[in-house]
């Protein structure tokens, strides 16, 4: 990590927990329990801003057949995305060093409420560093290969992580034990100095030499081994922290162009495929957007890269590559949905974002501020986009947001030591927990439909999964500061719900009610409306995006669709999404083979945010959804579907 986000406050919290302390009883969360036989309920943990519930579990909702007023959240189960690898953080060396500051007992309850799903919110991703980085206890920064200056050691002959045999590996071998399905990435600062230009940690880039190429790949592929040696199998590797990164603050850092990261991945490719053929490799493992100061740092006459996931998967390297590794501080989680566009046989993991604040915060504003901007930023805007894993920076750090060795000094971890031996947990505790108590290793997302924004604009922000046992699970962030009722439904059953503000939710429930309904795809269709504006909005499979009438509702108006061939369903859905009330008052649905002569199909009365018109088996080209009657209020469209 090297700088808060443009334009966002990414802030942390020192929130007064749980009972870690030292000598005290532990106050563990509340079991993953659900409900059982008869009506399908879904289970309810939420956290609020203000901290006054903190995933605590309420009681149960009940599904039942019916069709709420309320803005609806759709969950369908039948329509699938990525599958995730999970959620968590880094065990740098600096949450080592804090975590053996602690008693054993306290360490292991700490541990405990950290990766156990029981006792804990089960941490499941860990992000590692190889060697050093900002993150750093020790008063020297180091790698696994370190010689005199002026030396090399190509044979790698003094390799060695006896560094992380004394902390970092037995708490990530403790970690393993409390959740099996852990997985674990691995990600340098640095490579060793005498590889690179200038025989510095901090800065310089690999030195522009085939045996130099050759010998970081060996390095990383002997780190790899030893770790499994040690373990701790790694399932992941990225070749570089920030490879954009010019200019570290007295902490390890490399420019590493896309034409020698290449150069690197082609070595390794091979030799993990022979030796760990279970470490996926993935690139870049930067920020979303190339940061400015990347690009104005960008030395004088070179191509400042701003494609370079891009220019990557596109090199020879691409075809070792699993996918893409993103960061949190430029850009915005839209852009893993643009990459995935363009390469949609490769992954995207999210890996890194850490929590800040400015001197003047309070810690009531730090912690309200992080769990708002991560829930719709990094809990459900890098989940909404793709990404198969959330993962911020440290897993623990003091109450002066280190030990820190150079680069961030207001940086914030899940979870805070206090110098009291008391360990008190962070607003990021609460944003991955309510992913990783609930959202398995391996399960997948599904269809939700989500109103919000990562930008804010008062709306519900969801993301809904499927677990491997079946079970689903549903996550909310209420993003107004005023609480919101809203429905949630599956296939013709719904239940309805109050959010406090800004608060989190998160829904499971063991079997979704069954429907027989499938989504008609609109991939190639064509929309128009009367008034005319932005009529695609409405059929874009976004709730976020929005059509308007944007004047009062009259009998004129209306939205069209052009399925671009004949196309059969029986349902259309008509969503008018989180503006309350901007529903029609009264509607009209028509079809046609030819866009001249429309046959009306169904109408009737609006009552709430959503309209399913449930008609017989229908075959038609062009679909027109019109307004029959009139109001003061806007027409607003979120989201319309077909179903069959």
């Amino acid at each position: 990590m090297k700088r808060p986000a443009i334009g966002a406050v990414l802030a942390g919290s020192a929130l007064l927990i749980s009972g870690l302390s030292s000598g005290a009883q532990a106050v563990e969360l509340p079991a993953v329990v659900t409900t059982t036989a008869g009506t399908t309920k879904a289970d309810v943990w939420v956290t609020t801003p203000d901290r006054a519930e903190l995933l605590h579990q309420r009681a149960p909702v009940a599904f039942q057949k019916r069709q709420s007023a309320q803005t609806t959240i759709t969950v369908d189960p039948g329509t699938k995305y990525q599958t995730m690898d999970g959620f968590g953080a880094s065990i740098t060396d600096s949450s080592a060093a804090v975590l053996y500051q602690l008693t054993p007992a306290v360490r292991d309850r700490t541990m405990r409420s950290l990766f156990d799903r029981r006792q804990g919110i089960g941490v499941s991703f860990l992000r590692q560093v190889v060697g050093s980085s900002d993150f750093t206890a020790a008063p020297q920064h180091y790698t696994y290969d370190d010689v005199p200056a002026g030396q090399t050691d190509f044979p790698l002959r003094h390799f060695s992580i006896a560094h992380d045999q004394a902390q970092i590996l037995p708490l990530m071998r403790r970690a393993k034990q409390l959740n099996p399905s852990l997985k674990v990435m691995a990600t340098p600062w640095s490579p060793p100095a005498w590889m690179k230009t200038g025989d510095s940690l901090v800065g310089g880039r690999l030195k522009d030499d085939p045996k130099i190429y050759n010998a970081y790949a060996r390095y990383l592929v002997k780190f790899v081994k030893a770790y499994e040696a040690a373990g701790v199998p790694v399932d992941f590797l990225s070749i570089q922290n920030e490879p954009q990164n010019r200019t570290p603050s007295g902490y390890p850092g490399t420019d590493l162009p896309v034409r020698q990261a290449a150069a690197v991945i082609e070595q390794l490719g091979p030799m993990l495929r022979a030796v760990s053929p279970r470490t996926k490799i993935l690139g870049y493992d930067h920020n979303w957007t190339t940061h400015p100061g990347d690009v104005n740092n960008t030395p004088p006459g070179e191509d400042p890269e701003t494609d370079y996931p891009y220019q990557l998967l596109d090199s020879p390297a691409g075809k070792w590559l699993a996918g893409t590794a993103y960061h949190c501080y430029s850009g915005n989680p839209s852009n893993q949905t643009d990459l995935h566009k363009a390469f949609p046989s490769k992954g995207i993991w999210f890996t890194e974002c850490s929590g800040s604040h400015g001197p003047d915060d309070t810690p009531p504003q730090i912690f309200r501020g992080t769990l708002t901007w991560h829930a719709r930023t990094l809990m459900l805007g890098t989940t909404r986009n793709w990404g198969k894993s959330v993962v911020n920076w440290n897993i623990a750090l003091d109450d002066k947001g280190g030990p820190y060795n150079g680069g961030c000094t207001t940086c914030t971890g899940l979870v805070t030591v206090q110098p009291d031996g008391s360990v008190t947990t962070d607003a990021e505790y609460y944003t991955i927990g309510h992913l990783s108590k609930f959202v398995r290793t391996g399960a997948q997302r599904i269809a939700s439909t989500s109103y919000g924004t990562t930008g804010w604009n008062g709306q519900l922000m969801s993301s809904a999964f499927r677990n491997p046992d079946g079970s689903t699970a549903l996550l909310v962030h209420n993003e107004n500061d005023e609480p919101r009722t809203f429905a949630v439904a599956v296939g013709d059953q719904s239940f309805e719900y109050t959010l406090p503000g800004g608060s989190i939710g998160t829904f499971t429930w063991d079997r979704s009610p069954r429907s027989s309904l499938t989504p008609v795809s609109l991939d190639g269709a064509t929309a128009s409306a009367v008034p005319a504006a932005d009529a695609a909005l409405a059929f874009d499979a976004d709730g976020s995006t929005i059509w308007q009438s944007k004047t009062a509702q009259a009998a004129d108006q209306y939205v069209q669709l052009d399925l671009g061939t004949a196309k059969q369903f029986r349902r259309v859905a008509i969503d008018s999404g989180g503006n309350l009330g901007d529903y029609a008052r009264g509607w009209q649905v028509s079809t046609s083979f030819d866009g001249t002569t429309w046959r009306p199909l169904a109408s009737g009365a609006g009552t709430g945010q959503l309209t399913n018109v449930d008609v017989k088996p229908t075959r038609a080209r062009y679909v027109r959804i019109s307004s029959t009657g009139r109001a003061g209020n806007w027409w607003t469209l979120a989201d319309v579907r077909l179903y069959n």
